[in-house]
């Protein structure tokens, strides 16, 4: 694709996030979008948030799961880019944060002390890189009308990510049954969804992997320090002001985290 209609794409996403409207399907605009289009435009978007001062602390894994990949029609995973303007510590401003159609995800984050470079990369690296992992929420979001979103529609519109929030829990994945992980989600106090670490690509490690592998053919590394969220293990869902989302991560020994995304 020309550099100039990869510019034109990065900016009217940049001007959909910063404006809180939403566009038309980037691949209605241009039935001829590929992927390595979509990761292009994806990185003009983010040069210009880093531009505005925002800056990249991790990557993320979206839509890795059956339940999310049925919900939205999209059937591959996809990637993105977290910077620390998207990281809530406490309540989520809907207003302050631009969201147009939130919807709140429960994920592991993984909290990497050593980096990763893929290809080559397998979930016993990632173990091995993995300071820590934590309970948490993504709430995602998308500029593209009404989440009528095809692979290189969340692609080009950084996967689709709005803001995230992390429980103060930091477990050490050393002894913990990953796949097996069990979470437990309320919304307003009522149970929503549960699921579990296998969820995506059969363990949470594998799709980190999976997403080392993929961003390292286009050159981009997993870093230490990087926060990477590694996909929804139940199904997203609608959140608007007042809402509050409580989730619990749990083994069979009982609770090990909480994380809260309350909506204000």
């Amino acid at each position: 694709m020309p550099a100039d209609k990869i510019h034109t794409f990065g900016a009217a996403l940049y001007e959909a996030l910063r404006s809180r409207k939403t566009i038309a399907p980037l691949i209605e605009q241009d039935p001829s979008l590929t992927l390595d289009d979509a990761y292009a435009i994806n990185l003009d978007f983010l040069a210009r948030r880093v531009a505005d001062g925002e800056k990249v602390v991790g990557k993320k894994i979206g839509v890795t799961s059956k339940a999310v990949q049925d919900m939205l029609g999209v059937h591959q995973p996809d990637f993105g880019f977290l910077t620390d303007w998207m990281h809530v510590d406490g309540d989520i401003d809907i207003d302050a944060k631009a969201l147009i159609a939130p919807r709140a995800e429960a994920e592991i984050a993984f909290i990497l002390m050593a980096p990763l470079n893929g290809p080559g990369v397998t979930a016993a690296d990632v173990l091995a890189a993995t300071q820590s992992i934590a309970p948490c929420f993504e709430i995602v979001d998308s500029r593209i009308d009404d989440w009528k979103i095809k692979i290189v529609d969340t692609v080009s519109d950084n996967a689709s990510c709005g803001v995230y929030v992390i429980g103060a829990e930091r477990l050490d994945p050393a002894g913990l049954d990953l796949p097996n992980l069990h979470v437990a989600v309320t919304k307003n106090g009522a149970p929503l969804s549960e699921g579990y670490g296998h969820a995506v690509q059969g363990d949470p490690a594998q799709a980190v992997a999976w997403l080392a592998n993929t961003l390292g053919a286009y050159g981009v590394t997993l870093d230490a320090g990087d926060v990477i969220l590694s996909g929804s293990l139940v199904p997203l869902a609608p959140a608007v002001k007042g809402d509050r989302f409580e989730m619990t991560l749990s083994n069979a020994a009982g609770p090990l985290g909480t994380c809260v995304a309350n909506f204000v």
